[in-house]
């Protein structure tokens, strides 16, 4: 199983059409959620949405979404759920 690469900060950049936090479109997002989507489909998806952010944006969402695979939460909502 792939863990979503949401990192609870859902704002999509009205110009580029990515999110924010895991710069995903919103076609991706339903897309990984849906039964039928393959592993090597999301694998792909996370490759290619890195590929999308940099310099702060790539970096935040690089140690959130670590943190959520290592604690089962992101970053942002760990910060405030204190």
């Amino acid at each position: 199983m792939v863990v979503s690469p949401c990192i609870s900060i859902c704002k999509t950049d009205p110009v580029k059409g990515y999110c924010y936090g895991c710069g995903r479109t919103n076609k991706e997002k339903i897309i990984w959620k849906e039964e039928e989507t393959s592993d090597i489909w999301k694998e792909q998806n996370l490759l290619d949405i890195q590929k999308r952010l940099t310099g702060w944006q790539l970096e935040s969402f690089k140690a959130s979404y670590k943190n959520k695979l290592e604690n089962g939460i992101s970053l942002f909502k760990k910060a405030i759920t204190k």
